[in-house]
């Protein structure tokens, strides 16, 4: 089964339906994904409602950060989370990514691991009611209340990112 494919397997077991969106453009930054987002449906999408997945690796153990897409991921709170200090928080790299996740960097998806993976989730998106994931691909994305994607995931609600600030 293909990675989109995937994707849509775990939204219709979930309840959700076949909700994934693939577009003419990439999806593969946050910035891109709302820019493709609000070009296909003629809306303005904040970046901050794009979900970023992202796999670090935490004192030698993988785990999914999903943050939204105005923000940075704080070593620091992410490693305080699992009682170690930022120096064993990594990202992950891109064959890292594949191999864990099922996924290439700039299509990982929140669901559909090829592992059973923590999922940690970034107070900051709780800002927006619906969110918008990236579906397996980088032109694939789906969009998902955000109460939903906390209970499809079973993911952990924590401060763990910062503002990106722009100058």
């Amino acid at each position: 089964m293909d990675p989109i494919d995937r994707v849509r397997a775990v939204l219709v077991a979930v309840g959700l339906g076949d909700v994934v969106l693939e577009l003419g453009d990439s999806a593969r930054t946050a910035q891109l994904a709302a820019d493709a987002i609000g070009a296909h449906f003629g809306i303005h999408v904040p970046v901050g409602a794009i979900a970023k997945s992202l796999l670090f690796i935490v004192n030698a153990q993988p785990v999914i950060v999903l943050a939204a897409g105005d923000r940075n991921v704080s070593y620091k709170q992410l490693g305080a989370i699992y009682g170690v200090s930022r120096k064993k928080v990594k990202l992950a790299d891109a064959a890292t990514v594949l191999q864990v996740t099922g996924y290439e960097v700039g299509g990982v998806a929140p669901i559909g691991h090829t592992q059973s993976l923590p999922v940690l989730i970034d107070e900051a998106l709780s800002r927006f009611q619906t969110v918008w994931a990236a579906a397996g691909a980088h032109h694939a994305v789906f969009p998902v209340e955000y109460v939903k994607l906390v209970e499809i995931t079973s993911g952990r609600v924590a401060a763990l990112a910062e503002e990106i600030l722009t100058r």
